[in-house]
């Protein structure tokens, strides 16, 4: 009885702890809880409001991680409940391992058995299964390759919207962008 007790507990305890790494307005604050429930979490990341699943401790990021809002990291495999009148204690799971500096864009979705190779970028809304080789750019539903991470960089560095706004002030970034994208003479 104690032992089922103390595991309900625990479970409860995982589930606040979840739950609060989405509210707290701190990465490395959220970073401390989420190592506390087992995720293994490099240096230099960057976490904002993800949902960690149900089992956070097969999950393991690279250094220098960008995790993006909505991110949704997935370890088991819902659909056994189809086969659980035949096989009642059937589960499936599996571990999901992101590299080195890999950026995970907003609503990704990374189902288990997942693994991000290093210096990767998953574009939004992404739906991830499977191994993706080091140097990708991928998105979609089911996720592909796209293009290398070279061939991205070469065209973030040759756009018309790339701008130096690191270190300005609100109202300096908001002259700058609204002086590009509304100038005074223009109609609309």
């Amino acid at each position: 009885m104690y032992a089922n007790q103390s595991n309900i507990r625990m479970k409860l305890l995982v589930k606040l702890i979840l739950r609060l790494s989405r509210i707290l307005p701190s990465s490395s604050l959220r970073i401390w809880m989420l190592r506390k429930v087992g995720v293994k979490i490099g240096k230099n990341c960057r976490l904002f409001k993800a949902d960690w699943g149900t089992e956070p401790y097969l999950i393991a990021l690279g250094d220098h991680v960008a995790v993006s809002n909505n991110v949704r990291f997935l370890t088991h495999d819902g659909a056994v409940w189809v086969f659980r009148p035949e096989y009642p204690n059937l589960d499936i799971f599996g571990s999901i391992k992101v590299g080195n500096n890999v950026c995970l864009g907003f609503n990704v979705l990374l189902l288990p058995n997942t693994e991000i190779g290093d210096n990767s970028i998953v574009a939004a809304g992404a739906v991830v299964k499977g191994k993706i080789p080091p140097n990708s750019v991928v998105m979609g539903n089911p996720a592909k390759v796209v293009i290398s991470i070279d061939v991205q960089k070469r065209l973030m560095l040759m756009s018309r919207f790339k701008f130096d706004s690191k270190g300005m002030t609100y109202k300096q970034k908001k002259k700058m962008l609204s002086g590009f994208f509304w100038p005074k003479n223009s109609q609309g």
